[in-house]
């Protein structure tokens, strides 16, 4: 759900705290509504890699192509996307640094006379390649000139003066957002539509603490007029203010190192560190992509290739109220806003410690001119005490000590899709292993009750449990999906199941009775490889490179290993779930295809669920030693509770994506021990020490 503040009276980023305390940038971002840049080294940015992003120059030059082709004289469209179109994913594996660059092209979506366009534009020649106009549902991702629109159109309402003032308020007092509507039915097709819900901003800066129950508004984002005007909730008290101000910052405890950090940035976007190259960069819908992902093979020095792109596909956070002001409330957060679209930059020293690196975003309006989201990104080295391997061995004669430091480098953003902020770590270890995490932060999305104690609701009838006077936390979801490329030893993988089977001690040799035995299952369509996880029917769930064999015979490969998860319980013809029908699993293998990115389809805003992980899936096509897709869903089920009142503390879950039989031997076995001299160290910083 995407947030946009209306009114210059009081700005919720701005004041009280400190620089470091909360982020103070302005939204939209200024470089959206100015035009200018302050990033000059993003204004003269050239490309170096295949997969480099569009750079500012190149956003100018696509603007300048499609404002003199013919179907776009009469009238410019709305650009909503705009995008580097990678080439081939075989001519990417094939360049290497110093060769020239394949011709750049640029994949434009944009909206004119309520139709996508879908654009290809060959940068070199100035050419528009193809042009498609979009026959199926859906629309592309709103852009924030649609959200300022709407939202103006919804505080212009005359109805919203007369709802404000019943409940003792003026407009002046509201802060309102513009959650995404979902889809419901034919009734809505032909238009988009936005969901206005206003709050009351008064005595806090934490307005979703304050909502007015029941006022909906219903806009057609294109004529920008409100079509439907609800107020059920009059009689419900807004909930008060006291003591949701969470507007503080003591000093921080920072992370010194003293010689700087050991990882390298070259060309913008090629990290290297320790054993570990990829290739990192911001993404308007997805966040950030990590692609060519490359490990150092300890033993033989070679470069081995684990994944060529991974990113987080779609989110799906539906709420468990059926109430007409709620049932909407089902959103996809990165088809419909972009998780890239609504990062803030990232708060020093709070969301990345000192020697941290930033990268920025260049990104394109509406009107197909760049603005950069600074600072969005961040690379910082982790040392928390852990042990990457120990060992200590007791004997008669003597006593043997080994331990090893574990120093991981983590790749970090966060977006505030409006009252939730996402943080998405990548985190790379030495011993070969991936950890990929989301932490979620923010506000409660809360429902006004005229109860104000647990004792007066009777036979359960709220949809989530009271967390403050009047206010309740409502039941709701949390999933997001992973497109994980997977490119172990090469293109060409397998998906193997490794079952945990019981099996039973007949012979009764021995007085055990049943023990575990791991049987291999090849997957050999994509209706083999989907899967439900259960922790009564174990698996691991192995992407093997059947050509590439350990000097034991084992195949080359990572596996995915789940940590804690949930699964979705929406019916499957639930529209919200229809739509969003990639959740069903938490594990889907596909055929690698360049169009099959979206998790959720290209055109996600008010789809029907008709371009969708789940629809490719059914094709069933061979999987079995082919370049494959790994999808993984992580999800969370969230009750809420007073601790999560005003603002919750992060609460976090993760996957890791694990070596096996990838390397000959432990790859960190010759790894150096730490000594003091060696060592980053946490202390109170000037600020806290003269507190």
């Amino acid at each position: 759900m995407l947030l946009f503040f209306l009114f210059s009276s009081w700005n919720p980023f701005s004041g009280g705290g400190g620089e470091s305390a909360g982020r103070r940038s302005q939204f939209p971002p200024k470089s959206l509504t100015s035009k200018k840049f302050s990033h000059s080294a993003q204004t003269s940015a050239t490309p170096r890699h295949p997969i480099d992003p569009l750079t500012v120059g190149e956003i100018h030059r696509v603007r300048s192509i499609l404002s003199s082709y013919e179907p776009f004289l009469g009238q410019f469209p709305a650009i909503q996307s705009m995008t580097i179109d990678e080439p081939d994913k075989s001519r990417v594996l094939g360049w290497q640094s110093g060769d020239p660059l394949p011709p750049r092209k640029a994949f434009v979506i944009g909206l004119l006379d309520n139709q996508s366009h879908l654009v290809t534009i060959d940068l070199e020649s100035g050419r528009v390649e193809t042009h498609e106009i979009s026959s199926g549902s859906g629309y592309p991702m709103l852009t924030m000139e649609d959200v300022a629109a709407a939202v103006d159109a919804a505080v212009s309402y005359p109805g919203l003066e007369v709802s404000a003032a019943a409940r003792g308020l003026s407009v002046a007092n509201l802060s309102c957002i513009s959650p995404s509507p979902g889809w419901f039915g034919p009734e809505e097709e032909g238009k988009r539509l936005l969901k206005v819900l206003c709050y009351s901003k008064q005595g806090t800066p934490n307005f979703y603490m304050r909502p007015l129950e029941g006022l909906v508004m219903t806009v057609d984002v294109d004529r920008r007029e409100v079509i439907k005007f609800s107020d059920t909730g009059r009689g419900i008290p807004i909930p008060g203010g006291a003591n949701t101000d969470y507007r503080f910052h003591p000093g921080p405890i920072s992370m010194e190192q003293p010689q700087g950090p050991s990882f390298t940035v070259t060309d913008g976007h090629l990290v290297e560190w320790a054993n570990w190259e990829f290739h990192l960069k911001a993404d308007q819908r997805a966040g950030f992509i990590v692609s060519r992902v490359v490990v150092r093979d300890s033993e033989t020095g070679d470069r081995r290739s684990v994944m060529y792109k991974g990113f987080p596909s779609e989110l799906f956070v539906p709420y468990m109220d059926v109430d007409e002001a709620w049932y909407f409330k089902s959103y996809m957060d990165a088809g419909e806003f972009g998780m890239g679209a609504t990062a803030m930059p990232l708060v020093p020293l709070n969301d990345c410690p000192r020697n941290a690196h930033y990268m920025d975003g260049v990104f394109v309006s509406a009107d197909g001119r760049p603005f950069i989201q600074p600072n969005m990104i961040c690379l910082f080295e982790r040392y928390a005490g852990d042990s990457a391997w120990r060992h200590t061995e007791l004997t008669v004669s003597a006593q043997l000590r080994e331990a090893r430091a574990k120093v991981t480098l983590v790749a970090r953003m966060a977006s505030s899709v409006g009252n939730y902020d996402y943080t998405i770590d990548w985190e790379f270890q030495t011993d070969g292993l991936i950890k990929i995490t989301v932490a979620l932060s923010g506000m409660l999305m809360v429902k006004a009750t005229v109860h104000d104690n647990m004792n007066q609701i009777e036979n359960q009838e709220e949809t989530g449990p009271m967390v403050s006077e009047n206010v309740i936390g409502v039941v709701h979801d949390h999933f997001i999906t992973f497109h994980l490329d997977m490119d172990v030893d090469g293109p060409n993988n397998t998906f193997v199941k490794v079952n945990l089977v019981k099996e039973e001690n007949l012979e009764g040799k021995t007085p055990r009775k049943s023990y575990l035995k791991p049987v291999r299952h090849v997957a050999k369509t994509e209706e083999d490889a989907r899967v439900k996880l259960s922790l009564y029917n174990p698996s691991e769930f192995h992407v093997v490179n059947p050509s590439r064999r350990s000097r034991l015979g084992n195949p080359s490969g990572y596996k995915v290993v789940p940590e804690a998860n949930a699964a979705s319980l929406l019916d499957h013809s639930d529209p919200p779930q229809l739509r969003s029908a990639f959740t069903n699993n938490q594990i889907w293998v596909t055929p690698y295809n360049r169009s099959e990115q979206w998790a959720g389809g290209l055109l996600t805003y008010q789809s029907h669920g008709d371009d969708t992980l789940d629809v490719w899936s059914h094709r069933n096509r061979e999987i079995e030693d082919k370049d494959v897709v790994l999808w993984y869903t992580l999800g969370f089920h969230h009750v809420p509770c007073q601790e999560d009142f005003p603002i919750m503390p992060t609460v976090a879950a993760s996957f890791q994506l694990k070596p096996v039989n990838f390397f000959d031997r432990n790859p960190i076995l010759r790894a150096h021990p730490v000594f003091e001299k060696d060592l980053p160290v946490c202390r109170p910083s000037e600020s806290a020490s003269a507190m």
